[in-house]
């Protein structure tokens, strides 16, 4: 028996080698970059509990963990400090002899290839949990951007190769690159987190970086419903500046990154929380999927919803995965 069939797609997908020639979509080492927990006053490194496999290094360790990174041939980290210098302002942030500044300078000393981008925020910093300064009862955009520049100029002295703001005050890339300019940082680039949900999915990190707070933070962050106010977020960052931007959590937030990637020429990150990896760890451990693939096919929807540049807690296990392929 034989059909008219218009089109047939399978004779595409006959063989691997086929199907890798005519494939979309392709995940490197170099869209990755991986997030690294440094914690004050630590004896050895130790596993984030919820986060199997992930670890809160001291500082004293700081330089090998950069250096596996680079022997991974990941091209960039993002640091996060775990302070015990807190205070309402989160001051320490803008101290030249701080633990941020100090992170900076040994990860940078340690791996000069690679890139290190300094999260750009203040909760693990203050002694409330907010991402800026409290006044009455909410966080005062104003006062957190002058707060912020301080903090960016810091991180750029002590060596940071990219800005990443997260504290989503209206106005952060504008007052930012105001900061870095007037220093003299005018060729320190900017990777807004443009577009950053208050999501359930950020429980884990906020355990591993002690930034844990009574309340939420919707009044600041994006609600998630809000479609057409992501896209106008990341837009309006890019108007001010922002010389790259993200979407912060990724894979329930697919069509916002699309959005996006169709509005704008910029480079667009983004970022698989550490709620996103528990939960594919947690199904791995149960035997109820695969990790690998689940892994390698949510790193794939990304690319293919127009990321360029991926921060997840996967990524030396992508880089050894993608060297075994």
């Amino acid at each position: 028996m034989s059909f008219d069939i218009p089109h047939r797609f399978r004779r595409l997908r006959k063989t691997e080698a086929l199907r890798r020639m005519v494939r979309e979509t392709s995940v490197s080492v170099d869209d990755l970059v991986y997030p690294i927990f440094v914690e004050e006053y630590l004896e050895d490194k130790t596993e984030i509990s919820s986060m199997p496999g992930i670890y809160r290094y001291p500082e004293n360790q700081l330089a090998d963990a950069v250096k596996e990174v680079a022997a991974a041939g990941i091209p960039a980290i993002l640091l996060f400090g775990v302070s015990h210098h807190k205070d309402e302002e989160g001051s320490d942030t803008w101290n030249e002899e701080g633990l941020l500044a100090r992170m900076v300078k040994i990860a940078k000393k340690a791996a000069p290839e690679v890139m290190v981008i300094a999260d750009t925020c203040f909760c693990e910093y203050t002694s409330h949990g907010h991402c800026g300064v409290i006044a009455g009862d909410h966080v005062c955009n104003d006062l957190t951007l002058e707060n912020l520049q301080k903090q960016v100029v810091n991180a750029a002295r002590a060596g940071a190769d990219v800005i990443a703001p997260s504290a989503m005050m209206d106005g952060q890339v504008a007052a930012i690159r105001e900061g870095l300019d007037d220093a003299g940082f005018k060729d320190t680039p900017i990777l807004s987190y443009s577009t950053k949900f208050a999501s359930a999915l950020y429980g884990p990190f906020r355990a591993a970086a002690g930034c844990e707070l009574k309340g939420d933070r919707k009044a600041y962050q994006m609600d998630a419903a809000n479609g057409r106010e992501a896209l106008a977020e990341s837009m309006q960052d890019e108007l001010e500046g922002a010389d790259m931007l993200m979407v912060k959590p990724g894979t329930l937030y697919l069509d916002v990154l699309k959005d996006i990637r169709v509005n704008t020429t910029l480079p667009l990150a983004v970022y698989h929380v550490s709620g996103e990896y528990a939960m594919i760890k947690a199904g791995a451990a149960a035997g109820v999927v695969d990790e690998q693939r689940v892994v390698m096919e949510t790193m794939t929807a990304f690319k293919r919803a127009g990321a360029d540049i991926i921060l997840t807690y996967y990524a030396l296990d992508i880089a050894k995965w993608l060297k075994e392929a």
